[in-house]
Formats: C-alpha cells, sequence, structure tokens
C-alpha cells in the first residue's frame, strides 16, 4: 500500500512540476528576449556614441571615458561589448556605411556610354562626399596614426577598386595605356581629389566632375568618341 502511495505522490510530483514549467516557460523566454534587446540597444547606443565622436574629434582622440559618458554607460560595459579598439571601430564602420550607404554601382553599369557612365559617377560619388566629408576627412587622417582604424576604410577601398573595374569598360585601352587608365581613373574617385578640387579649391561640384572626366577622357578615350 504504501509503495503504490509512493508511486501515486510521485506522479503527481511530476504532474505539477510539468505543469509549473509550462508554467514558467514563457515568462523565462520573455525575460531572456528583453535581456538580449536590452544588449543590443546599449551596444546600439555605444556605437553611435563613438560614431559621433569619431566625425567631431576624430578615432585618434576619441577617448573610451568620453565614448562611454555620451552613450550613458560605464566604461566597463564599454569593454564588456567592445574589448578592443578594433572591435569597436569596425563596429562603427559597418554601422556609418549602412546609415551612409555609398551610391548604387548597378546603375552606373547600365550606363553605355563610358563617358557619360563616368559623369554620372563622379556626380553620385562628389555628392557622397559632400554629405561625409567631416567623418572620411577624419578617419582618413587618423588612420596614418592609429593602426586600429585602417581595417575600417577596407568596405571604401574595395568599392572603389570595384567602381574603377566597371568605369574601365567601354575605353580603348591595353597594355601601358590601360595601366594609364586605371590610374586615372582611381585619382578621379579618390576622397582627397575631391577634397582638394572641391572643397579646398572652391570650385562647384559640375565643375570638379567636369574637370576630372577631361583627364580620365585624356588618358584613354571612350570608343564611342575614338571612332566618331
Amino acid at each position: 500500500m504504501e509503495k503504490r502511495l509512493y508511486a501515486t505522490s510521485t506522479t503527481s510530483v511530476k504532474i505539477r512540476c510539468t505543469s509549473m514549467s509550462s508554467e514558467i516557460s514563457p515568462k523565462r523566454k520573455y525575460e531572456l528576449k528583453k535581456r538580449a534587446d536590452d544588449m543590443a540597444e546599449t551596444r546600439r547606443r555605444i556605437t553611435e556614441a563613438a560614431v559621433d565622436l569619431h566625425g567631431t574629434v576624430g578615432p585618434a582622440r576619441t577617448t573610451l571615458s568620453a565614448v562611454a559618458e555620451r552613450a550613458g554607460v560605464q566604461r566597463h560595459t564599454v569593454y564588456r561589448h567592445f574589448p578592443d579598439d578594433e572591435a569597436l571601430f569596425l563596429a562603427c564602420s559597418t554601422h556609418y556605411f549602412t546609415t551612409h550607404p555609398l551610391p548604387d554601382l548597378t546603375r552606373w553599369r547600365a550606363i553605355d556610354d563610358s563617358q557619360a557612365r563616368l559623369t554620372r559617377a563622379l556626380d553620385e560619388l562628389y555628392a557622397f562626399y559632400e554629405r561625409t566629408e567631416p567623418m572620411l576627412s577624419n578617419v582618413l587622417r587618423d588612420a596614418e596614426l592609429v593602426e586600429a582604424v585602417r581595417p575600417t576604410l577596407a568596405p571604401l577601398q574595395e568599392y572603389l577598386a570595384e567602381a574603377t573595374e566597371v568605369l574601365a569598360v567601354g575605353r580603348s585601352a591595353r597594355g601601358r595605356r590601360r595601366e594609364i587608365l586605371v590610374a586615372a581613373l582611381r585619382h578621379a574617385l579618390e576622397f582627397h581629389t575631391w577634397q582638394s578640387l572641391v572643397a579646398a579649391g572652391r570650385i562647384t561640384r559640375a565643375e570638379g566632375v567636369e574637370l576630372i572626366s577631361a583627364l580620365v577622357e585624356a588618358a584613354a578615350p571612350s570608343r564611342h568618341r575614338a571612332t566618331a
């Protein structure tokens, strides 16, 4: 009799535990989700705080204390999310280029005439540089001083390399002439080229586009114009 009662009692306990577990499970899931959301929000605030400072004082002058203060967290919280400069800088780069996307290369590829394609590309890229000048100026300057900053420029450099290939299509250039064309295009696309002509040289964006387009055309005429 005692054995059966014990067995019945054990079964009852198991049923109650299972019932309690099913009741607690949704609450636990909610707590885990909220914790994950809170951590993601904190990480976002830290990243945006660092991005703001990079755009004003530059990465080299951005201190951990300043990032923590602007994000409204403690220094150890910043360390918990970003254990080193490389992690923080890469997060900043990803965030910045997501919120400030580079011009779409597919639109340039759709233009058959190489000179018209170049004009469109330079106008859009130079407009991008106008919008992002404070950040790019600071990051490019500090990349020479802080090694951890250099990998953050990889997305921009990869984009410019692909843009060069897109803009070289349709131009009569082989061998050494091809090398000159690539050099001219890379020079045309660089931030410092825009900065020296338009920002510092004080000519308009349209004038800068016209001037640099003529440089590329001199390096290697488009096939359309070469056969015209």
